[in-house]
């Protein structure tokens, strides 16, 4: 053996010596992908037992508990039973096919799913449906008087305040509330009390400029 040779195997020898614990060096990682496609191509190969050794342990999911509520929404007297875990978003759009309420971010954070419960503003993802029990829900799909749009979906219109339009129901909806409680008196506070709705495509100014259009339109209304 050449002084070549022994010191390329020293090198080797002290490299995998000196190697901290835990660490992977790239020719494991090589072995172990090898390993592993060879066993997915390998008839047989996939058995429950296998599939049980690596797949997590699921927590037992708690029998639903069906609930009785009877609510109003858009003007319709609704009664149905439901999982008492349902949300008001899901209800709405699973249950009831009102899809204008939109789940964005299911965190209530985006305002997407924003409907309005006895007038007031909620973000239906995080309210739970049992909750709507005797009162009266609105949607965007409520909002219009038959074919007359909403001086607040017009202006939404006229302003251009949508792209995507994704986002566009929850944020009328919470214009509309804003508006309702006095809080549309300037560019700031409509800024201020809109910034709970997420418009990912940036329409702002455009939003701003419906809400004061449509404001002055509401109160002389």
């Amino acid at each position: 053996m050449t002084g070549r040779d022994i010191s390329v195997e020293n090198e080797a020898d002290d490299s995998t010596s000196q190697r901290p614990p835990f660490v992977i060096s790239r020719r494991d990682t090589l072995k172990g992908g090898a390993v592993m496609v060879a066993t997915s191509m390998s008839p047989g190969a996939s058995t429950a037992a296998d599939a049980a050794a690596v797949q997590p342990t699921l927590l037992a999911v708690a029998p639903s508990h069906a609930v009785s509520v009877r609510t109003t929404i858009n003007g319709q007297p609704v009664e149905l039973e439901i999982d008492a875990r349902t949300s008001l978003l899901d209800l709405l759009r699973e249950r009831l096919a009102l899809t204008g309420a939109k789940k964005g971010c299911d965190h209530g954070q985006c305002g997407a799913c924003t409907v309005h419960v006895d007038g007031r503003r909620v973000a239906s993802c995080l309210t739970l449906a049992a909750k709507v029990e005797g009162r009266e829900v609105l949607t965007i799909e409520g909002l219009s008087d038959g074919d007359t749009l909403h001086p607040m979906q017009q202006a939404f219109i006229d302003h251009d305040a949508l792209q995507c339009g994704y986002c566009t129901p929850g944020q009328i909806m919470a214009a509309v509330a804003c508006v309702g409680e006095g809080n549309a008196t300037s560019k700031e506070r409509i800024r201020e009390y809109m910034s709970g709705n997420i418009c990912r495509c940036g329409a702002y100014v455009g939003i701003v400029a419906a809400i004061e259009d449509a404001a002055a339109k509401m109160r002389r209304g």
